[in-house]
């Protein structure tokens, strides 16, 4: 496949429990790009994010990142990948650093280093004075932001974020947004699912809509307003979820 992508995914199909959850999807995301994934429940957000960040396989269909297919080398993949899921994947019972420190060593991150990458990213994702906090006296935007800080330490070329905003307050909101936008000004390439459109229609260079495994529409929000004759994308999501 051609380099000039970083992402290049092609007539990709997944069945998940016995209904197609993606059909046909194709796209490309070029290498700096913030790209937001919309749709209803149910849409197959989820499982594309699933594909992308090599959790899954597809039944069908070729998915190339970095110019590497994620079938044949996903460990090339995933060096160089930070994902954040859902559901937050931390230890509790341990300090916001000792979480940090424990994902540094999964991630490979060279110990004269690992310090210097924890404090940046806990400064960064504004936990700086909770690092020495157990996680369990944590709100639930404050996990969400260390989990995204631990996705972040090994200094990947592309993030894949699903829903990192969903019931979190609103200054890790914020938080997660001036990320976003200080990743991609270091020239990071960003996926993010979110049901705050509002927050996508500023963040994102590009957004992708999806509807019962279809995919319905993909461009600028400009692109796919003037398309669809929609307002804004709240308006658009709304008639979507009546059909």
């Amino acid at each position: 496949m051609e380099q000039n992508y970083l992402i290049e995914v092609r007539d990709v199909n997944k069945n998940y429990k016995g209904r197609k959850a993606l059909k046909n999807i194709s796209f490309d995301v070029g290498k700096g790009e913030v790209l937001g994934i919309i749709g209803p429940n149910g849409a197959g957000k989820t499982t594309l994010i699933s594909l992308l960040a090599t959790i899954n396989k597809p039944e069908s269909g070729k998915i190339h990142i970095f110019g590497e297919d994620i079938l044949k080398n996903p460990e090339k993949v995933r060096a160089n990948l930070g994902y954040v899921p859902q559901e937050t994947a931390l230890y509790p019972m341990l300090t916001a650093y000792e979480n940090l420190d424990f994902w540094g060593g999964i991630y490979g991150v060279d110990n004269k280093l690992k310090k210097e990458k924890i404090d940046r990213t806990l400064q960064l994702l504004r936990l700086e004075d909770r690092k020495n906090d157990k996680v369990k006296t944590f709100s639930g935007g404050m996990k969400k932001r260390l989990n995204i800080a631990a996705s972040l330490l090994h200094d990947p070329e592309l993030l894949i974020m699903d829903e990192p905003t969903a019931g979190v307050d609103i200054l890790s909101r914020a938080t997660i947004a001036e990320l976003v936008l200080e990743l991609k000004k270091s020239g990071r390439t960003i996926l993010i699912t979110s049901h705050h459109i509002d927050e996508l229609e500023h963040l994102c260079d590009r957004i992708l809509v999806l509807r019962e495994g279809d995919l319905l529409y993909s461009g600028s929000v400009e692109e796919i307003l003037r398309s669809t004759g929609n307002d804004d994308l709240e308006q658009l999501m709304l008639k979507l979820e009546e059909v």
